[in-house]
């Protein structure tokens, strides 16, 4: 009888093409966010011709399946988001996108193929699970609120004590996996400020309260909510991404919208931070006698990793893949919802290496030539595997 270590390594030479392919299913089929009919039942499906696994529909385009063990012990969750973006792909694969304006241009359809791979594997292993593995394939993480709020909601963290992530992640290199503690993704608050001024004829500036002059002043001086108005220990960024206005080249406008986002970890300052900027755009338009509208929308929680699992999870990597193949986890300013599922468990959010410069895989995640090195996938299954017998 082989062992656990022996199962899995035999397991997954078999199964790491059947991986791969998924990945290439998905990534012809992309489906945007609250929208992933197809996907959720191609994993609803495949799920369902696994043994020993108990599989439900949380909501509508998610999908859960439980692996309950013969002895009694920890309930362990391991999450994959499965949508897509709005970005038209530019790649030329035999697998590209097949729905227009569509794509999965940040690395969702290797998730989904991953977490599929670790649940084949798993399934086979019943007789050597203390307790309960509960595979999460979330929608919609890339559009606010977010799916993994409203599977929350639907109950999949009852009972679980810890939970994992991970993202393929295009800047490190294919063969490596990152982790830390502590703060590693932030909260992607949005906001948008509506100018009014009073229009006219762009010969007579005079006459007018020009939104478009103000706007550039407002733009400016909200750059000061980062290099002045906080503590420089403190990472933040402060975005403005849209600025709209104005139809005709000899009219100035009544009113300018400008939109953007703030990216913040610490609690207090995600609090002060939209207080300073209201008290910036009050004051440039009350100077020049015009108006505004400030919205702003809080986003996801910051994704921060518990201590304790990290270290843990950590110990696991080097001892799966060796101590030079394990990086620390350098803080991102990009956000993900999976820190809905931390505000029930204690759990960890870690990256696995997608880049090859030498093969060109070197687009960033959200570029319409963004890929992966499939050499990724394998790598992610053995992780997450051999992450939960360290950690039941």
């Amino acid at each position: 009888m082989p062992s656990p270590k022996e199962f899995i390594d035999h397991e997954l030479a078999m199964l790491s093409n059947q991986v791969v392919m998924w990945r290439r299913h998905f990534h012809e089929n992309p489906e945007l966010s609250f929208h992933e009919v197809h996907t959720s039942q191609f994993v609803y499906d495949t799920l369902c011709s696994m043994t020993n696994l108990e599989v439900t529909r949380p909501s509508p385009t998610s999908v859960m399946a439980k692996l309950i063990g013969d002895v009694p012990g920890k309930v362990i969750a391991l999450r994959a988001d499965m949508d897509a973006l709005p970005i038209e792909e530019a790649n030329v694969f035999s697998f590209a996108s097949k729905v227009p304006g569509v794509m999965h241009a940040c690395g969702h359809d290797g998730h989904t193929a991953i977490l599929l791979g670790v649940a084949k594997l798993l399934s086979g292993l019943k007789n050597e699970i203390n307790g309960e593995i509960r595979f999460l394939f979330q929608h919609a993480e890339e559009l606010f609120p977010g799916g993994a709020e409203e599977m929350v909601s639907a109950g999949v963290m009852e009972g679980v004590d810890l939970v994992l992530g991970a993202h393929l992640w295009a800047s490190l290199p294919v063969g490596l996996v990152a982790i830390a503690p502590g703060p590693l993704l932030a909260a992607p608050d949005t906001f948008r400020i509506t100018i009014i001024g009073r229009g006219g004829h762009a010969a007579s500036p005079n006459e007018t309260i020009d939104p478009i002059a103000i706007g550039a002043q407002v733009v400016t001086n909200l750059q000061h909510v980062v290099s002045r108005y906080k503590d420089p220990f403190l990472p933040a960024v402060v975005s403005v991404t849209q600025f709209i206005a104005g139809t005709a080249d000899n009219v100035i406008p009544g009113s300018a919208m400008l939109a953007g986002t703030v990216r913040i970890f610490d609690k207090e300052l995600r609090d002060q931070i939209p207080e300073q900027m209201k008290r910036i755009v009050k004051g440039v338009c009350e100077a020049h006698a015009a108006t505004f509208e400030f919205v702003y929308q809080k986003g996801y929680r910051p994704v921060i990793n518990d201590a304790n699992v990290a270290s843990q999870l950590e110990a696991s990597f080097i001892r799966t893949f060796g101590e030079s193949r394990v990086e620390n986890a350098e803080p991102t300013m990009g956000g993900e919802d999976f820190s809905a599922y931390l505000e029930k468990a204690p759990g960890a959010f870690f990256f696995i290496g997608a880049g090859n410069e030498r093969a060109g895989i070197t687009y960033p995640h959200h570029h319409p030539r963004f890929t992966v090195d499939e050499d990724a996938l394998a790598i992610g299954v053995k992780g997450y595997v051999n992450a939960v017998f360290d950690l039941m």
